[in-house]
């Protein structure tokens, strides 16, 4: 793929999911247990997974899920997503709305985030909600990674959304990405080499997103961005300043990283480094107020866990009721591997732990 992308023959992007998805993609295979249908809700592909009716119970929960993938890999219908909206849905007798939202290179932000939005707020309709018999009162908006991040900047969205009848009862986030204001908190700097996500690839996911120039790599990995010189950086300081956010365990001895002086031409070619749409860690305390009951889902061994920490924290000083549920042991993207050859005990911990959130809380 970097050869491809190198010889500029295509965008590596296109060549690695081409080929992840050429391997990997399912059909809709309904069973007796789960009925999945492909659909369209309001021109954003969707797979639903529906459990069988059941005579004493009228309505069901829901989940509306956004998978991850760096915003630019990964679909609902790969093997790995089927697999968990499935277990999901059969676990929780939840009907299940895996959003099949555009990637990049067809598209950059903000699209992701008005794809997933759209989706949602379609299926938030009570004439939609009564198609598929689900309670109005009972449902929940989750993603992991790049999948988290947009759930988390919907809901931010739903809550201010003054026309809606019908909203989120909980969030549930998994290893979110959810900030490129400081690559150098204490977890990006501890795993900074760690396989399945190093430093250096999520920053190119996140140059990728917001439709940046790989040139600016270095600047983003030493904070030039965000550097005291750059005024409009300023406001959001606060907001993000890990070491009153983070407990002491997860500090260890590890020092900010502030540059005096910055580049603040990287805001101005790159202005969604500050948008809380696509870095929902800035929103300010007036929406996280307004957030539902929430879970986030945070691993040890990620270069993100300290994005799920600072936000919980934030939304727990708000006011919001929030479960930070963080496994010592387990590494960025594990939930999904539950299917041989990648049947990795982390991933069974870490989804058993999630559906039981949710069934004791949806």
């Amino acid at each position: 793929c970097h050869l491809i992308h190198y010889l500029r023959l295509s965008h590596h992007l296109i060549v690695l999911n081409y080929i992840i998805c050429t391997f990997d993609k399912l059909k809709s295979v309904s069973s007796e247990d789960i009925k999945i249908t492909d659909s369209v809700f309001d021109g954003v592909e969707v797979r639903v997974f529906e459990p069988p009716a059941k005579q004493e119970e009228k309505l069901k929960r829901s989940v509306v899920y956004i998978h991850g993938g760096g915003w630019a890999l990964a679909s609902a219908r790969t093997s790995l997503y089927n697999n968990l909206c499935r277990i999901m849905a059969e676990s929780l007798n939840a009907v299940v709305i895996s959003v099949e939202y555009r990637l990049v290179p067809e598209v950059w932000f903000p699209e992701q985030f008005h794809d997933a939005l759209r989706a949602t707020k379609h299926f938030l309709q009570p004439d939609v909600l009564a198609e598929y018999s689900v309670d109005p009162n009972r449902i929940a908006i989750s993603g992991d990674s790049a999948g988290g991040n947009l759930a988390a900047a919907v809901c931010q969205q739903l809550s201010k959304d003054e026309n809606l009848t019908v909203r989120p009862k909980l969030q549930a986030l998994i290893y979110p990405v959810l900030q490129a204001f400081d690559f150098n908190t204490p977890s990006y700097q501890q795993n900074m080499n760690m396989p399945v996500l190093p430093r250096y690839v999520m920053i190119n996911y996140w140059i990728d997103y917001l439709n940046g120039n790989y040139d600016l790599a270095h600047s983003l990995l030493i904070n030039n961005h965000t550097a005291l010189d750059v005024s409009q950086a300023v406001a959001f300081r606060g907001r993000l300043n890990w070491t009153t956010l983070l407990p002491s365990s997860f500090k260890k001895n590890y020092k900010p990283v502030i540059q005096t002086t910055g580049k603040a031409e990287i805001i101005q070619e790159i202005p969604a480094l500050l948008d809380v749409r696509a870095v929902p860690l800035l929103a300010d305390t007036e929406t996280l107020q307004l957030q539902p009951k929430s879970y986030i889902l945070t691993c040890e061994n990620d270069v993100l866990r300290d994005d799920g920490v600072m936000y919980a924290k934030r939304l727990e000083k708000a006011g919001v009721e929030v479960t930070l549920d963080h496994f010592d042991d387990c590494f960025h993207g594990c939930m999904i591997f539950t299917i041989w050859p990648t049947d990795f005990s982390a991933g069974v911990q870490t989804r058993n732990s999630y559906i039981k959130w949710l069934d004791e809380n949806l």
